[in-house]
């Protein structure tokens, strides 16, 4: 049975306030990504120098890494803890699904070589979602996705080096959202401890960019003397490194979030236009169809007088 003219309006009606409300959700993101990139643009240049000093150090320490429990490499690694780094809210497309399917695969390549996975959750969408799968989280931070301070960042990166530290866990991998553009969001996949499997030690773009700074003129590299000794600095830096890189993780994610849900909202309005138009010539040719039976009837009467 075709919908009436009455029922086609009250649907063009409801579908018209959802556009308004996702124009007005992507306008909210918009802003809040502009904020966040500048966040991490601010961000990005001292965490290159942090993650440069630390692989320096770790080079200059050599033997003397492994004496260090924060540097201590395990024996075996039987245990590995994997922080996820999701969102607050939904209805950013498959940002948090991304994550999820990203860590759900960490596990069962890890779990197919014998070691236990514990999991530590960054935003409610990864906590409940763990929990809905029966997955154990020994660490749950929520409450501040749309903008995390460094302070959020200290607070799981202690939890994360005190089980490496007290031998909860062997290894500790990252897993969040890297932001390249509004439209492009890249999940990455980082180890942070031990340092002798971090990720830091491994030369990256970012970090040769930097490069030049510790060069001579003629090409050499500069020659770094150490006061107090390197592996002593060292065990300062680790934790600094270790809560920058979650802190980086954190912002990227957050930028990573806003750009996903202002490209959801948008693609959500435009299809709200689409079905509005479609809506529209449903609307009219009911209307046409209710004209045209009304002009058979008229024609009909005048034919039964006549």
């Amino acid at each position: 049975m075709a919908a009436s003219q009455a029922d086609v309006k009250d649907r063009i009606a409801s579908i018209q306030n959802i556009r308004k409300i996702t124009r007005a959700m992507e306008m909210v993101a918009a802003a809040r990504l502009r904020r966040a990139e500048q966040r991490i643009e601010a961000l990005r240049p001292y965490a290159r120098a942090i993650r440069r000093m630390t692989r320096q150090a770790a080079e200059a320490a050599g033997a003397e890494v492994s004496s260090m429990p924060v540097l201590q490499e395990h024996e075996t690694v039987n245990k590995v803890a994997v922080l996820l780094v999701t969102g607050d809210r939904g209805l950013a497309g498959a940002f948090n699904s991304q994550i999820i399917r990203a860590g759900m695969r960490a596990a069962a390549e890890h779990e197919g070589q014998g070691r236990e996975v514990v999991f530590f959750a960054s935003g409610r969408r990864g906590v409940s979602t763990l929990t809905f799968r029966g997955r154990e989280i020994a660490g749950s931070y929520v409450g501040f996705t749309d903008r995390p301070a460094y302070a959020n960042a200290r607070e799981i990166a202690e939890d994360l080096v005190t089980a490496f530290i007290d031998g909860e866990v062997d290894e500790v991998e990252i897993i969040y959202n890297g932001y390249i553009s509004p439209l492009t969001q890249e999940v990455r996949r980082e180890t942070l401890l031990p340092l002798q499997h971090a990720t830091i030690l491994s030369e990256d773009e970012e970090e040769g960019e930097d490069h030049g700074e510790d060069e001579h003129e003629g090409g050499g590299r500069a020659l770094v003397e150490y006061e107090p000794e390197a592996d002593e600095i060292l065990g300062r830096l680790v934790p600094e490194y270790v809560e920058i890189s979650v802190y980086r993780a954190l912002l990227e994610s957050t930028a990573s979030e806003h750009g996903a849900r202002m490209t959801a909202m948008r693609n959500a309005s435009e299809n709200a236009g689409d079905i509005i138009q479609d809506l529209t010539l449903e609307m009219n040719r009911a209307r046409q169809a209710e004209i045209t039976q009304e002009i058979m009837e008229v024609v009909a009467g005048a034919e039964a007088l006549g």
